[in-house]
């Protein structure tokens, strides 16, 4: 019988989980600007509202990736200030990677083309992120504090956070002989001993501000109301796959900056929770199933032994 390795099975695993998901979460998707607030996102909101959170906004920003300096000095990324400041513009906003946490996105939108239209791309550090909810082994964490942080003691290797995130964040150190997960963690060092990000330090336009989650919400509407004429009237963040601390303010719609659209308003564990209650019983199914066929090879070859012993 073919053996199938641990790698395999742990992947064959998260693919049927996946699926699962993504075929539950497939028909309810909606705008998140749309409808009425479901009262459970209400509620979660409302405990995530004391939490850190940083808002981005598009219109302060002047793309000179002083964020992205930061950041790789802070993380030791391994990325010279040449290396970044000399990438040219770029308007993947899926070029994150295990060596890039954060990354300024440029698009030639609006009326001075000259001057591009900036994005922020980084983990969104979402309210109740997907990826916590997809680790079988805790090593992802939501932190009382507001950021979604890592534990490399902990982690399998599985990748089903890389699968479950519905902003495409993770990175796996796929070169590595030790690899990892890696993603930002909003400096959770820093927070923790009451500083901002290393990227919010680093700002020079104030584009990046960082504080409780409710306040920036109150911040950036009030920065729409002030002057609507400026700015498109939706926060990011606010609402999407149920909130997330990482808030985004722009002047165009968010769509044409990369940004993901059409997320839902519940939060994704909403809809990987039933999928990962499978898991114990489809692993215990292909455990049995594996068993079986293992029972039976082996089995054939001791008929067949003996088989051959007698003819001799």
């Amino acid at each position: 019988m073919e053996r199938i390795s641990r790698r395999e099975f742990l992947a064959q695993g998260g693919q049927a989980a996946t699926a699962v998901a993504v075929g539950v979460a497939g028909g309810a998707t909606a705008s998140a600007a749309q409808g009425p607030v479901p009262r459970q996102v209400e509620a979660a909101q409302a405990r995530a509202a004391s939490q850190f959170a940083v808002l981005f906004d598009s219109t302060k920003c002047v793309g000179c990736r002083s964020c992205e300096l930061a950041c790789a000095a802070k993380n030791g990324l391994g990325r010279s200030p040449g290396e970044i400041l000399e990438g040219g513009a770029c308007e993947d906003v899926r070029a994150l990677g295990p060596n890039v946490l954060t990354y300024v996105t440029r698009h030639p939108i609006g009326d001075d083309p000259s001057r591009p239209v900036c994005g922020k791309v980084q983990c969104m550090h979402c309210i109740e992120p997907a990826c916590v909810a997809s680790c079988p082994v805790a090593a992802l964490e939501k932190t009382p504090e507001g950021p979604v942080v890592w534990h490399a003691d902990l982690c399998l290797g599985c990748r089903y956070c890389v699968l479950a995130c519905p902003f495409s964040v993770p990175r796996f150190e796929w070169s590595s002989p030790n690899p990892r997960i890696r993603k930002c963690d909003m400096c959770y060092d820093r927070v923790l001993e009451g500083h901002a990000p290393a990227c919010v330090t680093a700002c020079p336009t104030g584009a990046l501000a960082f504080g409780r989650r409710a306040e920036l919400l109150e911040i950036a509407h009030r920065r729409i109301a002030g002057s609507p004429g400026d700015y498109w009237h939706h926060v990011y963040g606010e609402f999407e796959a149920g909130g997330t601390n990482v808030l985004h303010l722009a002047a165009y719609p968010f769509g044409a900056l990369g940004y993901r659209q059409e997320l839902p308003l519940h939060p994704y564990p909403d809809y990987t929770h039933p999928a990962m209650r499978t898991i114990p019983w489809v692993v215990s199914g292909l455990v049995v199933a594996l068993g079986a066929m293992s029972w039976m090879s082996n089995r054939r070859r001791e008929v067949e032994e003996d088989e051959e012993g007698g003819r001799r």
